[in-house]
């Protein structure tokens, strides 16, 4: 009392003399004083009522849901962060009963946005719980990162102070920091990484993002090698039509006089639809633009008749756009019974793969269905004739291949890009390499700790690449047994992983919600992708090597740009998982398959195009079009592939 009493006699004197300015400044102390010592109660809670939780995030959620619809949506944000830790702070606090309560009762506001999250948690009953998970362990030692304006900021402030809600103040001081822009609030349709981890998440990836990524293609490329080839002869043939269609018109003309108008617009006419066909297929081709880039791997030499062959596809390549749409051959599995994991098609769609849960592989030739079909042989992992005896006596003769080796469900299989190997990887943590020529098993790769859930031969072959449960990458040669690279930093399982073009990178999806891209020849993490709320699933690379697709087990398509690493064209793409991605030849259009039984065609062209256009806005984004939906009866999408003619393959089992 004492004290108070000689600051408002201070007080009287100053103001009574006219200093003005020095009563202001002792207001000022006066006030920063008290604030401090408010906070400092706010943070220590000396209260042990678990209800001080509910009564605390009960309030907030009411204002929140009242505001301004203007701000409102920005507002909401501050509610999953401060759901998470009541809840985790009355487990760690012993109220078990009182957590449960407290998680069912609101748990239906975030469920949209974090289902997977909340799904991790839902079983957390004691503070061990808490010590041993990775999500409850990350979510106590990082902070939020939430994005508002600043008006929005400041109505929270204002909020917080009138209540003197101490509880909600404490959380929000000790696990959000706030990113305050000026300007009026974000879009809705912008929301996809405003909320997000600081640390594991948001910090490493600015640093990682830094990195210089060559994108291109290889140099001196086969593909490109047959492109010029091709365009040369193209080229000559033309000259050589053009040059005998003018001898004849002269040899007419000469003899017909008046007939040689007629012949001289034909001419003309078929001179100028060959340049503008030329000139469509020049426009739609994003791969003759690409930058080239060196190879960072010793690349194996490529047979003459694979030459031959590539040439010839190229030749009769269908060019795509997003008026002309792909031809789609459809692959169903009958009967099945739910045995099916996965399954893949060959380049050029005349063979078909499935993994099934029984560990076994079976491998279908395209010429051969239909035809009378002779003892089908089945190779274990030594050539044991036991089972080629037991396949030919016990189920008789067989419209495929049998490959027996696994001793767990296989669940990814990857044709090399010439067709004449197989990959297969198991939950038996092993990876086996098959011959499609001898029918044999090769190689047994034994490496990965954990089931193998995803492997792919590089786009040369020889190299491969598989993704496992113990939350690492690794990069394989098939003249070697043990891995050549090993990717680790991913939080949790990495589920997919897919070869750059020109073979220097390898891309990775994870249930950490996030992509990666790695450099083969470090093993070093260069690109970080945030923006996902679920486990990704799917990726696909553009044939020019600067975009890249993934799909996650919401249904969301994202595509991003390795050159900056930033993403371009977020969409809602499906209702259920999307499992399988894949570019067009010359990279216009994007086909992406899922588990609501549709395979979706997507205009990259246009979408892309207009993102180079705007490349000095920063963060703009273009959405992919869609062009078309292809729904199956009861089908979900396993896998896609365009072929060299740009031809679509699909494969799924039918689902009854």
């Amino acid at each position: 009392m004492e004290d108070e009493e000689m600051e408002r006699k201070v007080q009287q004197y100053l103001h009574r003399k006219g200093f003005r300015l020095t009563e202001l400044a002792l207001q000022e102390e006066r006030n920063r004083l008290s604030t401090t010592s408010l906070s400092d109660v706010s943070l220590s809670r000396p209260d042990n009522d678990p209800a001080r939780y509910y009564d605390g995030y009960n309030k907030l959620r009411s204002w929140a849901y009242n505001s301004l619809d203007q701000y409102k949506h920005e507002l909401l944000r501050v509610l999953y962060p401060a759901f998470i830790h009541c809840f985790m702070d009355l487990v760690s606090e012993g109220h078990t009963l009182e957590a449960r309560q407290f998680f069912l009762k609101f748990r239906e506001d975030h469920e949209l946005m974090h289902s997977r999250d909340l799904q991790k948690l839902e079983g957390t009953l004691s503070p061990l719980h808490l010590e041993e998970m990775d999500l409850a362990r990350s979510l106590r030692e990082n902070k939020f990162r939430i994005k508002l304006c600043e008006y929005s900021y400041e109505l929270l402030l204002q909020y917080l102070q009138k209540t003197q809600a101490l509880v909600m103040l404490g959380i929000i001081n000790e696990r959000i920091i706030f990113e305050v822009s000026a300007g009026q609030p974000s879009l809705i349709s912008d929301d996809a990484d405003v909320v997000a981890l600081v640390g594991t998440s948001k910090d490493l990836a600015k640093q990682i993002n830094q990195k210089e990524v060559h994108w291109g293609l290889l140099e001196d490329s086969v593909e490109e090698r047959m492109e010029k080839a091709l365009s040369d002869s193209d080229r000559a043939e033309a000259e050589s039509k053009d040059a005998d269609a003018e001898d004849n018109n002269k040899k007419k003309s000469s003899e017909g006089g008046k007939q040689g108008g007629p012949l001289n617009k034909k001419l003309k006419k078929d001179k100028l639809v060959g340049a503008t066909g030329k000139n469509t297929k020049s426009e739609t081709s994003m791969i003759s633009a690409a930058p080239r880039v060196k190879p960072g791997l010793t690349l194996p030499a490529t047979p003459v008749e694979v030459e031959q062959s590539i040439l010839e596809d190229l030749r009769n390549r269908a060019q795509l756009n997003n008026l002309a749409l792909p031809s789609v051959s459809f692959y169903t599995f009958l009967n099945t019974h739910n045995g099916l994991n996965c399954s893949s098609i060959s380049n050029d769609g005349s063979l078909i793969v499935g993994g099934f849960s029984d560990s076994s592989v079976k491998v279908w030739d395209m010429a051969k269905i239909g035809q009378p079909a002779k003892t089908s042989s089945s190779q274990g992992e030594n050539g044991s004739s036991q089972d080629e005896r037991l396949s030919s006596t016990s189920e008789g003769k067989r419209p495929y291949t049998l490959f027996q080796g696994h001793s767990g469900p296989v669940y990814s299989a990857a044709f090399s890009p010439f067709g004449d190997f197989l990959l297969s990887s198991s939950s038996d943590s092993t990876i086996r390499l098959w011959s499609t020529k001898l029918n044999a098993n090769l190689v047994c790769y034994k490496g990965h700790n954990y089931p193998v859930w995803d492997v792919q031969f590089s786009p040369v072959g020889h190299y491969f690449a598989s993704a496992s449960h113990d939350r690492t990458a690794r990069i394989w040669s098939m003249d070697k047994i043990q891995p050549l690279r090993i990717m680790a930093g991913h939080l949790a399982d990495v589920d997919c992983v897919q070869w750059h073009v020109n073979c220097n990178y390898i891309a990775t999806g994870s249930s950490d919600k996030t992509v990666r891209l790695w450099d083969v020849q470090t093993g070093e993490c260069i690109r970080m992708f945030i923006g996902h709320r679920s486990m990704v699933l799917s990726l696909a690379m553009s044939p020019d090597g600067r975009y890249m697709a993934s799909g996650d087990e919401d249904g969301t398509i994202m595509m991003w740009d390795l050159s900056t690493g930033r993403c371009v064209s977020p969409l809602a793409g499906h209702n259920s998982c999307v499992w399988s991605l894949a570019f067009s030849c010359e990279g216009a259009l994007l086909a992406s398959g899922s588990a609501d039984c549709t395979v979706k065609l997507w205009d990259v062209a246009s979408s892309t195009k207009a993102l180079k256009m705007d490349d000095t806005k920063a963060g703009s984004t273009n959405r992919l079009r869609l062009l078309k939906a292809l729904p199956t009866k009861s089908t979900p999408v396993y896998n896609l592939r365009f072929s060299r003619r740009n031809l679509l393959f699909a494969s799924g089992a039918l689902s009854l």
